[in-house]
């Protein structure tokens, strides 16, 4: 019986070592098939980083995705593999089952779980910042000032976009948007070089862009500069949200030789995307994809073929009475805001007419 028990000893161990050298053997493979030897535009397709940038962002997560286990995945292929999920926009399977991988569908998503909790903690405050100082918010104006389409006193353009998600097991109605899919609202404000400045993925589809922003630290921040006498700053948007003095929108339905219909044509509306993910995840995976993109931004590595920011009018300085605008804004920030829109057509459009009311 002891022999028994000895032989059964032997063969249990001699079976780890079989499942130890076979991880082992692929853990070689894929150091073999290092994805960083290949050619720089290949690499450049597959994973929308070159592999300079691609390094320092292994280096900046290094620590927390190290693996204690020798045959743990490298931080390297961890990011590998979840920047090229950021860039695919696939599923997990086909992401890990390529050549440059050769790893399972539970690694990629532990690969795609790890970077993305770590872009979180580690690089999302450091990459994607509102001008919240001062000084800031003078570099912000300044850049609008002088932007291909300018618009002098802007800091930020702010839209809504629908990303799709797995339906959740909890309050599936909630992420139901008007389109019938399941999706978060994400509100996101960009610059003219469309860097992220804020990222806002926390809210349901069926949560409108207005009451998004109502809710928003971003609005309650430029409301207190604007009473603190902030007066030019504003944040451009579209029809979705309210007229406010500090949040400028279109006006709709103007013939096109009135001032209301230039100031209109120079406003803009951005784009929808897509993810499946439930929502908590999904939210950090739209976090992670915020730095990533404001990483290809302060390289210079936007795509040809991006949409770019539509052309912005070019108000002057505003000469309204600061009492004036006092007294309005206690009656209405509306008001308030629609007599600075009216500053705005004057002062930049004197060519054309205003439009009959």
């Amino acid at each position: 019986m002891a022999i028994e028990y000895l032989a059964w000893d032997v063969f249990v161990l001699e079976e780890r070592l079989r499942r130890l050298e076979r991880r082992v053997e692929r853990r070689r493979l894929r150091d073999a098939q290092n994805p960083f030897e290949l050619p720089r535009e290949e690499f450049f397709s597959l994973f929308r980083l070159p592999q300079e940038a691609t390094m320092n962002l292994v280096n900046l997560l290094r620590a927390e995705l190290q693996c204690e286990r020798i045959i743990g995945l490298s931080p390297e292929i961890k990011v590998l593999v979840a920047i090229r999920f950021y860039a695919q926009g696939c599923y997990q399977r086909s992401v890990g089952n390529q050549q440059q991988f050769n790893i399972s569908q539970p690694s990629t998503s532990r690969c795609l779980h790890a970077v993305t909790e770590a872009i979180n903690r580690r690089l999302l405050r450091r990459w994607v910042k509102f001008p919240m100082t001062a000084i800031d918010r003078q570099q912000a104006r300044e850049k609008f000032a002088t932007a291909p389409q300018p618009f002098a006193g802007a800091i930020g353009a702010i839209d809504c976009t629908f990303v799709h998600i797995l339906a959740p097991s909890e309050h599936e109605e909630a992420f139901v948007n008007h389109h019938g899919r399941h999706s978060l609202n994400v509100q996101a404000i960009v610059d003219p070089d469309l860097k992220i400045l804020n990222i806002n993925p926390r809210y349901p589809g069926a949560r409108n862009d207005a009451y998004i922003w109502s809710t928003s630290p971003i609005r309650r921040a430029m409301e207190f500069h604007y009473n603190r006498g902030e007066r030019r700053t504003w944040l451009i948007g579209d029809a979705g949200y309210p007229l406010e003095p500090w949040l400028l929108t279109p006006l709709a339905n103007f013939p096109e030789d009135t001032r209301q219909y230039q100031y209109t044509q120079q406003l803009f509306k951005a784009r929808s995307r897509v993810l499946m993910y439930e929502p908590a995840f999904a939210a950090k995976i739209i976090n992670a994809c915020a730095v990533l993109h404001n990483m290809r931004v302060q390289l210079r590595l936007n795509d040809e073929d991006d949409e770019q920011l539509a052309p912005i009018a070019h108000p002057e300085e505003n000469d309204v009475d600061p009492m004036d605008q006092d007294e309005e804004y206690r009656r209405g920030p509306r008001a308030l805001a629609q007599r600075i829109q009216q500053q705005i057509m004057r002062e930049r459009f004197p060519n054309f007419r205003d439009a009959e009311e």
